[in-house]
């Protein structure tokens, strides 16, 4: 959250994402945050707040789409309620992140396909929408243009598409990134947002908490819905309706598995995606267990001791997860207030601390900097740096001395005060 909070404060003072902000967030995203700095600076209060909204509405959704095109024999609030309970199973899920708010999208897309396994008429509006929503979700995590193949495969396998409405679909999910591309091109940014935006897929993942720490608190989650999915899939009678519906969510649920693939910043905020199939199947556990005596004693543990526990489960992890819970460091510049520039892993600096120079994503940077350069792009590099002149570089891994070497006139503008410390001079 606080490089999100770092972003939103440097672009809410006119400087461009990609063009003099290197990060990896989606533009969507990064006008989120920009939007909340400056209607409330550093406030984690309002990034808690727009994310229990946005956590709230993909609940209400999800029940309402469910009852809507009555994927169960009956209708109630039990996939609500699961779904809530998933939502808390780790502290961060609740959370403004980009990963949630393009997720809210995918999910209102998701709706849309579910509405063409009950109609049973063509519609150019629905398939459209199914497009366009898809096409915002990767505008706020870029990493969401994986499930274009989603959409393409379960429309023309699953949903009927004819060529006329995949074609409605496919341009409305490119329409949105357009926009977006049109915008950096009105700005005189396209060229170097080009440079940068395809480095966001290839950069070094980051793990900032391992695998298993997930699986703790998942595991009760994860296997009772593997147990509803072999309730509803063998032992459970189905319409043609519902079957096409359990067929979209599996491969839903393949397809965001495989989306950990591709994400650089591998945290627990990120399985969000992932939700909504699990608690279709949790529900089928629910509702179609036949051991009565069994199910109320695991309802209550996933509805009320699981949420409990997992709070201090994660909270236990702080002193463990250090890459991922940022705390203040004797690494921390020592001014007070002021601008720094983080070239290490470490952006706790940025705790008391504005962001003064285009480098925020350090492993995204390092992949800038150490690339084979152009002279265009020593240029454009020797020119944020000129422009924006943060008073303080810290550089424990030697990037900047290395860029001092290819771009000599910096040396003027920057002097070394000790090992891996800079002052604009």
């Amino acid at each position: 959250m606080l490089i999100w909070m770092v972003l939103g404060e440097r672009l809410s003072e006119g400087y461009f994402l990609y063009v003099d902000v290197i990060d990896d967030t989606g533009p969507l995203s990064a006008g989120v945050f920009t939007g909340l700095h400056l209607l409330f600076g550093r406030s984690e209060l309002a990034y808690f707040f727009l994310g229990k909204v946005l956590t709230f509405f993909q609940i209400y959704y999800w029940n309402h789409t469910l009852i809507k095109y009555r994927v169960f024999d009956e209708n109630s609030y039990l996939p609500a309620i699961v779904l809530a309970a998933l939502f808390h199973v780790s502290f961060d899920l609740t959370f403004l992140s980009p990963t949630l708010l393009g997720s809210t999208f995918l999910l209102l897309a998701f709706g849309q396909l579910f509405s063409h396994t009950v109609l049973q008429k063509e519609s150019n509006e629905s398939t459209l929408l199914i497009g366009i929503y898809g096409g915002l979700a990767t505008g706020f995590h870029w990493n969401f243009l994986f499930f274009l193949p989603f959409l393409i495969f379960t429309g023309l396998a699953i949903s009927s598409f004819t060529i006329r409405q995949l074609f409605l679909s496919i341009m409305g999910f490119i329409m949105p990134i357009l926009l977006i591309f049109v915008f950096y091109f009105w700005n005189d940014g396209l060229l170097q947002a080009m440079q940068v935006w395809p480095m966001v897929f290839t950069y070094p993942n980051i793990a900032y908490q391992p695998y298993l720490s997930w699986l703790i608190p998942g595991l009760l989650p994860l296997l009772i819905a593997i147990a509803g999915f072999f309730i509803g899939t063998f032992f459970k009678g189905a319409t043609i309706n519902q079957q096409k519906q359990r067929q979209l969510i599996v491969i839903w649920l393949l397809f965001s598995a495989g989306l950990f693939f591709l994400v650089k910043n591998t945290a627990s905020y990120q399985l969000v995606i992932l939700l909504p199939g699990l608690s279709y199947f949790i529900c089928h556990f629910f509702l179609h267990f036949g051991w009565r005596i069994l199910v109320k004693p695991v309802f209550l543990g996933l509805i009320l001791i699981l949420p409990l526990w997992a709070f201090t489960y994660w909270a236990s992890r702080i002193p463990v997860d250090t890459t991922y819970f940022v705390r203040s460091s004797g690494t921390q510049a020592p001014m007070s207030e002021g601008s720094v520039l983080v070239l290490e892993e470490d952006p706790s600096p940025y705790l008391n601390n504005s962001l003064g120079g285009p480098f925020l994503n350090f492993h995204l940077s390092k992949s800038y900097l150490i690339q084979e350069k152009s002279l265009s792009q020593k240029t454009q590099i020797f020119e944020m740096l000129r422009k924006q002149q943060p008073e303080q570089i810290l550089d424990k891994e030697g990037l900047f001395k290395s860029l001092l070497e290819e771009l000599p006139a910096l040396s003027e503008l920057y002097l070394e005060t000790k090992p891996g410390v800079f002052v604009k001079k």
